[in-house]
């Protein structure tokens, strides 16, 4: 849980400045195909390890060590969006009763992280002057790249890492 954290902190400075690229060239639009990236972290630990409070753990050491790092959107940030995903992360695995670990599952965890970061950071960063015509084509990519890049990418990875048999020990 810790090295994947830290692995997506250092990940997340650099994402932040592909961001504020994509920003400037796409708008709200063009940063709103990323987001998935920014999640997979906790998503993929909670995939290799199946328990209760995974994404509590590894959510949370992920958050703190980006304050450490640093990011262009402030530290405000890293812990509000930390606090979204652990919670809809134990939600959605809950009600699963943590037996649901297919693509399809995973797929709609990645989806289900992104609605409530995204109503926290709309008022955060001042999304609001956007427009709701804007807000929704920008929800409606965040979902696509939360279940892509953060649901499918998470079940490719650790697939991949079990495939390697570094993951013997866990429940993958």
């Amino acid at each position: 849980m810790a090295m994947l954290a830290t692995a997506n902190a250092v990940m997340t400075f650099y994402l932040s400045y592909i961001n504020k690229m994509l920003n400037s060239m796409g708008g709200p639009i063009a940063t709103s195909t990323i987001v998935g990236l920014y999640m997979v972290y906790g998503l993929l630990a909670y995939y290799i390890i199946r328990k209760p409070g995974t994404a509590v753990i590894t959510y949370g050491i992920g958050g703190a060590i980006q304050c450490f790092v640093g990011t262009t959107y402030g530290i405000a940030s890293c812990i509000v969006a930390a606090l979204c995903y652990m919670i809809v992360a134990e939600l959605i695995f809950a009600m699963f009763r943590y037996k649901q670990w297919g693509v399809s599952a995973l797929m709609l965890a990645g989806g289900a992280l992104v609605p409530l970061w995204f109503l926290c950071a709309v008022y955060m960063f001042g999304y609001t002057t956007w427009g709701w015509q804007v807000l929704t084509l920008a929800l409606g990519m965040r979902l696509l790249s939360g279940t892509i890049l953060c649901g499918l990418l998470t079940k490719l990875l650790g697939d991949a890492i079990q495939r390697t048999g570094l993951l013997r020990r866990y429940k993958i």
